[in-house]
């Protein structure tokens, strides 16, 4: 049986005893990025190296459809957790799980794109600036950390406790999405000298 890549080379050799130009054969006139893929009767084809994503209109309409009551679970738990199980953490990773699931079904690239570094950053910034501000405000009357009772609202205490757990929720959300994102973008460590590990 002889080699695929070896009879295709030979292909565009051209003449074995010298003589005649050669040209350039299949593999070297094709675009970058193209490889070769098995097809039913055994010979081999050519296809754009299109990466891991495929899509699919059931996976796309599920998720559309599935998407709304997975946020307002997340949002559900966020507001919950002060008189429930659930918390700022379980409702960010569940709001996360969502831009997970877009990101699965309409492509990595694209959902980076509309979930740009601005929003994902807003959601962090914005959480720590809400948990900070509800932390320190009781503070500047000497009273304690997270002591909502100086707020001069009712029931300060419920309000404060879901605010603080929505603003850990947006920051979770915001990092386990940011990281999914750079992970999935792959990155090359150098060394000194400049080069790929």
């Amino acid at each position: 049986m002889s080699d695929p890549e070896s009879a295709t080379d030979a292909e565009g050799v051209g003449n074995a005893d010298g003589g005649g130009a050669s040209e350039p054969g299949p593999r070297e006139a094709r675009e970058e990025g193209a490889s070769d893929r098995t097809v039913p009767d055994g010979g081999t084809e050519e296809v754009a190296d299109r990466g891991p994503y495929v899509e699919s209109t059931i996976i796309m309409t599920t998720v559309r459809v599935v998407a709304p009551f997975v946020f307002t679970l997340g949002l559900f738990v966020m507001f919950h957790g002060a008189s429930s199980p659930g918390g700022g953490f379980q409702g960010g990773a569940i709001a996360s799980a969502m831009l997970l699931m877009f990101a699965i079904a309409f492509g990595i690239a694209p959902t980076r794109e509309w979930l740009n570094g601005a929003v994902l950053t807003a959601a962090i910034a914005g959480g720590v600036f809400l948990f900070a501000s509800i932390g320190l405000v009781p503070l500047l009357v000497e009273a304690s950390f997270l002591e909502y009772s100086v707020y001069p609202i009712p029931h300060a205490s419920k309000y404060g406790i879901e605010l603080v757990e929505l603003a850990i929720g947006g920051i979770v959300a915001g990092v386990l999405t940011g990281l999914f994102f750079l992970i999935a973008a792959g990155f090359e460590l150098e060394s000194e000298e400049g080069e790929p590990r």
